[in-house]
This record gives C-alpha cells, structure tokens and sequence, in this order.
C-alpha cells in the first residue's frame, strides 16, 4: 500500500494535468458520459428484475437519439466555448438549463417511439428523467472538478500562503473571495468572514465561514493564526472604519481596505484596489446619495465651462461631469500643466465611457489658457464656447499667503468673478455655480472676506437676471493641493516635526469625491440667488489628524515623530462658523444640503461702486484702500480678532481679544446645536 505522503503528491501531481482541460477534453468526457448513462439508468430502474438483454437494442436507438440532441443542445447553449477554472453561479445555472432542455426533448422523444412502436413496451417510463438526472450530476462534476482543482492547487502549498479575515460578507467581501482565489500570487487565503449582521453568523458564503462581528477579531485573529485583515466596507462611515482599525491594532494584525463607494464603480471591485487604510478612510462619512439622474439631465447634450480646472476640485468636477455626457467641455485654468494633465486624463477616460454620451460621441475638450483677471480675454472665450452651465472653482485660497498678498486677493477672487459673471451674462448662460468656503462666515482673513463679496457678485447678477447663478459653501477638502493632509504627510516623510497652530484648532472636512457631488446637486437644485450650504458633519481636531496620520504611517507620536504647536497664524480661526446672523437655513431635496433662502437679502446696495474701489486698490496695489473695501461690504470681517495676538499686543489688548474670543466660543458651541437641529429636520 501506498503511504499518505505518497498519495498526497499524487494527488498533487495530477492537478495541473486536471486544470489543463479544455471545452474539446469535455466533448469527449461528455460523450463518455452520455453513452454510459442510459445503461446505467436502466440498470437501476430495473433493479435485477429483468434481463438486460431484452433491452440491449431499444438501449442502443434511445442512447444514440439522446446523445445526438444533448450535444446538439449542450453546443447551441454554449458550454463548449465557457472558461469552465473560473465557473460561476451563472455558468451553473447555463449548465442546469441545458440539461434540463434535453431531457425535455430526449423525453419527447422516448414517448414518440411508444406512440411509433419503435419502442419496447416494457421500458422503464423513468428512464429518460432518470437519465437527465445522471448526466447533470456527471457533466456538472466533470467541469467544476475544475474550479476545485484550480482553487486546491493555488492554495495547496501554504508555506508562502497568509491567511486572511475579511471583515464585511456582504458582496464587495464575495467579489474578495473570489480575488483572492483567483490570484495566488497575492499570497492571501480567505479563511473567514466578520460581520456584523447576526443572521449570516454560522453561514458559509462560497465555502467560507462567517466567524461572527468584529468584536470577536481579536480571539479569531489569535485562534487562527491570521496575518491581514481585508476591511471589506466602502459604504461605512469614519467611526466604524476607526472601531474596526483600532481592533486590528490590538490585535497586531495588518489591515488594508477597498475604496470608499464613492471612489468605485457599481461592479468594479478589485483586489489590485486593495490598499492600507488612509486618513480619508478615517473621516469618512455615511454614504451620499446622489440624484445622478438629475444631475446627467441638466449636462447631458450640453457645453460646459470649468474655471480652475487644473485645481484639486475642478479636476474632478471635470471627470464626473464627462461620465453624465456633455457634448463639450471648456477646461479653463492659469497653470498649464495642470491643464495639460487633466486634458490627457479626460481624453483617455472618455475612451471607456461611449455608452453614456449623446449618439455614441465623446465630449470635445477644449484646453483653454486663461487667467480670469482678463476680463477681455474671458469676454472672447465665453463668447466663443458658448457654455450652457458654467462652474466656478478658480480661486486663490490659501489662507496665510492672501493674508501677505491682499491685492491679489482682490484681483483673483472678486474681480476674476466679476469678469466671469459679466461675460456670462453677455452670453446668455443659464447655470452657473460658485464654489465658496466656510470662511465667508464672521471672515477674519483675506481669503474669507474676498470669497464673501464674490458670492454677493454672484447673488447680485441673478436677483438682476432672473438666471440660475448660486454659490455653494463647504469645508476643507481633504486631500486637495496645500492643504493639511498633504503638508502632514510631507512633514512625516521627511522625519518630522508634525506643526500645528494651536491643540483645539479644528475644522470641518470633505472628501474630494464627495464635495463635487454635491456641488453638482446644488446646480440642479438653484433656481437664482440662493447659497447652498453642505453639511460637513462633525469638526475634527486638527491635533486628532495629525496623530492618525502619524499612525497610519506606522510610527508612534513622541516616539518616532513629534506634534509641534507653532502658534495660530493671521487670518485664523480655532474654530470655523457654519452660520451668519440672519441667514435663513431651509431644507432641500437632498438630506446633505440646506439652502439660504434669504441670501440676496445681504447683497450690498453699494457693490457696484465698491467694486471700483478693488479695481483702485488692484491698480494702485494699495492693501489699505482694500481693507476698506472689505469693511464697507463686510461688516463681520474682523482680522484683528487674532492677528492682535499673534503680533504680540499688549497685554489690555490682549485681555480684551481673548474675552472676545471666549464670547465667540460660545457662539460656535451655539451654531453646533443649531446645526444639528437644521440637519436634523
């Protein structure tokens, strides 16, 4: 007798000889098959109780008859021309169809021959059910021994194989399974499941078992000996992304993940997007539902402009409007390798999206070189393009640097959307949306204050025209050029220190992904005049951000890399507002996004004539006749709130800044509650 050991290397030796099988090796099998299994159905349906041989040439007429109609059945349903080493669920259901088909016709046939007399009285009337029934179980095992074989030999030697738990069993988790099978050179084997929903403990999904919830991880991690941990959830909110990685940390346990929904398409799941946990995993938010229907009705079949489209926001303003299908799209920005580079993306995204565009066509790009300060050179191409829907992304932003640069402030901010408003004017566009920012609230820097009066310019034009010019105002966007996650991650790959203003500075943020689309919801909610504000959700500690990030990296803060306080810088805020004393907050349509009703009602009177005092102050790059442009249309502004105690005031001035900015702490603690009692409605 053999020994185990050498039955197992048999058994090893013979699978790559098993997954060599091709459609032309199951014909023959097959035939094999179906010759066999009319004997053998007859054999047990007469049980000894009769003599073969009276049978033997009905047997033979029956056996060719249904070996003709099955191939011909099992060829026009396809199974010679299916890859059988990655079978599916709809393989099977292909195969059970055509099985049972040709039973039905072989059946057909059987009783034709009764009514005929070719046929023996005494055959078996079972015999052709008996014998689909056979050949499905045959045939079926002949080809997912396949599949077995292929998966069995993948994972057969596990000395460079790591065992892997996948948290989440819904489908992203099964389309991991399946990965993972399918690609062994990854090194990972699914050995279970975590979930959450009590109801799939104990259940097998594709052979693997559902251990129980995520609280269990750590007794499974240490019972069995797993080395990563797949976070299979793209539609979970930050919070359980954090629960879960802080149980993967305990655990001493690896963790990588998928994309969040909003960075994946339906379908598209992939072990190649399998990645460690980023900071934008951590502060992710419950999922948006967007009215994408909505939205592709206002773009499609029509010409869209997009100023800053180089930027972090009009870059992706410029993809996801590609997929609703305009039939041009004006890619307009100052900095022309940025435009050249979202050119060159769109131009190879537009090649894999033809089905959603109007006759099969794919946008026409127009890469434009542009500065929005020229109003001359706007007039032209607006006049030119003539877009049905204009979004407004440029902008300077960067809080410190407009703080020692006023004047271009000024120029770029107001007057760039004075120049684009009044050429879209001109030109007859309906749609246009301003992208602002949360600092237009109470502003204390130069960049808030300039975006204030640029959202009052944008207001002005629609109470005067009727048309559907909005702004829409959000946080900080995570990820985007300059701002903290990317100076963060630069300061941690040079070694540190980590810098942060002050340890209670916080700040709301969103996604990247997530702000265009609800910027692209706003435009199909405005009818004119309105300002559209997104909820940000809860404000996160800027410390808090920097020590996750430190983290994510691998490193221990104090340890590895230090968290240096440097001190607020003029124009900030510890805290960002939400609102602005006698804005009207309503519901909309969409659950993320409030609408101020109300807005053109702060529109002032003396905007126009104001307006040529920035041209002035521009012209004569004077800071000062700016200052008293922004006071005169902004009575919140107030830059001296913190730039006093950053330049070192005396101590009275100083005492009365904090006694302000302690009454101002109040207000804010005042907005939350009243922010969530808007969002709440």
């Amino acid at each position: 007798m053999r020994s185990i050991g050498e039955v197992l290397r048999l058994h090893r030796s013979l699978l790559p000889k098993i997954i060599r099988l091709r459609n032309r090796h199951f014909l023959l099998l097959d035939f094999a098959v179906l010759c066999v299994s009319p004997l053998l159905s007859l054999a047990l349906l007469i049980d000894g109780k009769g003599n073969m041989s009276t049978y033997l040439s009905a047997i033979y007429f029956y056996t060719l008859g249904a070996l003709i109609v099955r191939l011909i059945v099992f060829y026009a349903c396809g199974l010679y021309r299916r890859y059988w080493r990655s079978a599916t669920a709809e393989d099977l259901v292909q195969l059970v169809f055509a099985s049972v088909l040709a039973t039905i016709l072989t059946s057909l046939l059987f009783f034709i021959g009764f009514w005929t007399g070719s046929m023996r009285p005494e055959m078996p009337r079972f015999l052709p059910v008996l014998d689909g029934i056979l050949t499905l179980g045959a045939v079926g095992a002949t080809r997912f021994s396949l599949r077995i074989a292929r998966r069995t030999y993948n994972f057969g030697d596990t000395v460079n194989v790591r065992s892997a738990l996948i948290i989440g069993a819904g489908l992203v988790g099964e389309r991991i399974v399946r990965e993972l099978r399918a690609s062994p050179r990854l090194g990972l084997k699914p050995i279970g499941f975590l979930d959450d929903d009590v109801h799939k403990h104990g259940l097998g999904i594709q052979g693997i078992p559902v251990l129980g919830s995520r609280q269990q991880l750590p007794r499974i991690v240490r019972e069995r000996d797993v080395s990563q941990v797949i976070i299979a959830l793209p539609n979970v909110s930050g919070k359980v992304i954090r629960e879960t990685l802080a149980l993967c940390d305990g655990a001493g346990v690896q963790a990588r993940t998928v994309p969040s929904l909003s960075q994946i398409l339906s379908e598209k799941v992939r072990v190649s997007e399998l990645r460690k946990i980023d900071i934008e995993d951590v502060l992710r938010r419950d999922p948006i539902e967007t009215n994408i229907d909505a939205v592709s009705s206002l773009i499609k079949g029509q010409r869209v402009l997009i100023t800053g489209a180089g930027g972090s926001i009009g870059s992706e303003i410029c993809r996801q409007i590609l997929a609703c299908g305009p039939t041009e799209i004006g890619l307009l920005g100052h900095g022309e390798n940025s435009i050249f580079e979202i050119h060159n993306e769109l131009l190879s995204l537009s090649k894999q999206n033809v089905s959603t565009y109007v006759d099969g066509r794919a946008p026409v790009l127009h890469p434009i070189i542009a500065d929005i300060r020229s109003a001359v050179r706007l007039n032209r191409i607006i006049a030119d393009f003539r877009p049905h829907i204009v979004l407004h992304a440029a902008a300077h932003k960067h809080v410190p640097l407009m703080q020692e640069n006023p004047t271009e402030a000024v120029s770029n901010n107001i007057l760039g959307t004075k120049n684009l408003v009044d050429a879209a004017l001109a030109s007859g566009v309906e749609h246009l949306v301003m992208i602002s920012t949360d600092k237009v609230v109470n502003p204390t820097s130069i960049m808030g204050v300039s975006k204030r009066i640029a959202e009052m310019v944008v207001l002005q034009a629609a109470r005067n025209s009727g048309r559907h010019y909005v702004a829409v105002r959000f946080g900080n966007v995570l990820g985007s050029r300059g701002s903290v996650v990317p100076t963060f991650k630069q300061q941690i790959a040079s070694g540190g220190p980590v810098t942060v203003s002050h340890p209670e500075m916080t700040r709301y943020f969103i996604t990247i992904p997530e702000a265009v689309q609800l910027v692209l919801q706003a435009a199909v909610l405005g009818e004119g005049g309105e300002i559209f504000m997104l909820d940000m959700g809860e404000p996160v500690a800027i410390v808090d951000l920097a020590r996750d990030l430190i983290e994510l990296s691998g490193l221990e803060v104090g340890r590895d890399i230090d968290i240096v306080f440097t001190g607020i810088r003029p124009g900030e805020k510890l805290c960002e507002e939400l609102f602005v004393r006698g804005e009207v907050y309503e519901p909309t349509k969409h659950a993320k996004i409030r609408i101020v009703k109300n807005a053109g009602s702060f529109v002032s009177e003396s905007l126009d004539e104001t307006v040529s005092e920035f041209i002035r102050s521009v012209d004569e790059d004077d800071a000062e006749v700016a200052m008293d442009a922004f006071r005169a249309l902004v009575p919140a502004f107030m830059p001296t709130r913190v730039r006093n105690l950053v330049n070192g005031a005396t101590h009275a001035v100083a005492a009365a800044v904090l006694s302000e900015l302690s009454e101002l702490s109040e207000q804010r603690a005042a907005q939350d509650d009243t922010r969530r009692q808007v969002f709440a409605k």
